[in-house]
This record gives structure tokens, sequence and C-alpha cells, in this order.
């Protein structure tokens, strides 16, 4: 006897990873910054410059890593994973009511809960920047002649990845995996570095 044909699998596919550039750079030639500066204390530096040297690396290398290299969005079809400097939230598409972009970009679920998408900045130069080219490609559009700004997206970056996000968000809604309640976990191994060294450089300092 044939056992019933179970029905295809859906595909599965990888997430889409949204960061800042710009943070990324930023958080880079800030870590090399504080390692100078850190570094040269802590084998520079008499009496107590070096504890105080590395003290201060604890609490500021972590900090630097998690405004900066740690803020991402993930998202695929059922569900969206927003990794912010000291908490990672995760939301299935069904928990989710609106995704919008103001003064910064978030996602607010059904019962009113906001999550801020820090590695989804909003820009406003970058917003003015792209209404002046789709005011141009309207004008030269309706003088009947076409433009390179008109081949261009006249869209900011930021506000291009919200358009991505709220759209996977009304495709996800109805899917039977992307249903769940929003899971929240806060980022220990950035926040316990920080705890140590805050206290180890106050006691330092105390004792001084």
């Amino acid at each position: 006897m044939k056992s019933p044909q179970q029905p295809p699998a859906e595909p599965v596919y990888a997430d889409r990873a949204y960061r800042s550039l710009s943070a990324l750079m930023g958080g880079v030639l800030l870590l090399a910054l504080t390692a100078w500066i850190g570094g040269d204390a802590v084998f520079q530096g008499e009496g107590r410059a070096p504890w105080i040297g590395i003290a201060g690396l604890v609490v500021l290398v972590p900090l630097i890593v998690a405004f900066t290299l740690r803020p991402a969005v993930f998202a695929n079809d059922d569900r969206i994973r927003i990794r912010n400097p000291f908490r990672t939230i995760t939301v299935p598409w069904a928990a989710v009511a609106r995704v919008r972009a103001g003064y910064t970009s978030e996602v607010v679920t059904q019962v009113g809960a906001k999550y801020q998408l820090w590695a989804v900045p909003v820009s406003l130069r970058q917003r003015k920047i792209a209404a002046r080219r789709q005011a141009k490609a309207a004008r030269d559009e309706a003088r009947g002649r076409g433009s390179d700004s008109a081949a261009d997206s006249p869209v900011a970056p930021g506000d291009r990845t919200i358009a991505e996000l709220r759209e996977l968000a009304e495709q996800g809604a109805s899917r039977p995996s992307a249903k769940g309640e929003p899971q929240v976990r806060w980022a220990y191994e950035v926040i316990g570095p920080v705890a140590v060294g805050a206290i180890a450089l106050v006691v330092l300092l105390a004792v001084g």
C-alpha cells in the first residue's frame, strides 16, 4: 500500500540582511583609535595607568561594537529579526502591524509595542535629494523628454529598505509559519563586559 504523498515543502530562502555601511566604517575607525590610545596607556603607562587603560578598553570596545558593528536587520518570509545594541528582537510577520519610517525607522506590533531599527537609519538629507530627483524626473516627463534622473529610483536608501520590509510583512502576514509572539533577548555578551569594566574603572579611580 502506497503511503499518501506529502505536499511539496516550500522553498527556504536565506534571510535578507540590512546594515548601515557608514556605521560599520565608523565603528572600525573608532575601534582602531581606541586600540591605539588604550594600548599606549597599557604598554607605556606607569602606576595604575595600565590597569585603568585595560578597564577603559573593557568598557569602550563592547560599547563601540554594540552601537556600530552589531546593529543589523534580518528578514525572511516568516519573520523579522532586529539586532539592536543591547537587544535582539524576533517578530513574526503576523504580529507586525506596521513598518514605518519617520525620524527613525521602527516596527510596530499588533499590541502597540515599538522596536526601533538601529541598522536602518533615516537621513533627511537623502530624502531631500530623492525628492529633488523625483521632481526633476516629473518635470522632464511632463515635457516629453527622457532624463537620467528618471532611470534612478527617486527614493532614499533608508525608505527603500522600509518599503522592502513592508512588502515582506504584507506578504508574510497570512503564512501559517509566520504566526507567534515577539521574542526579546538581551545581549548579555555586551552588557556583561561593560558592567564589569565600569565597576573596575570606578574602583581604580576611587582608590587612587
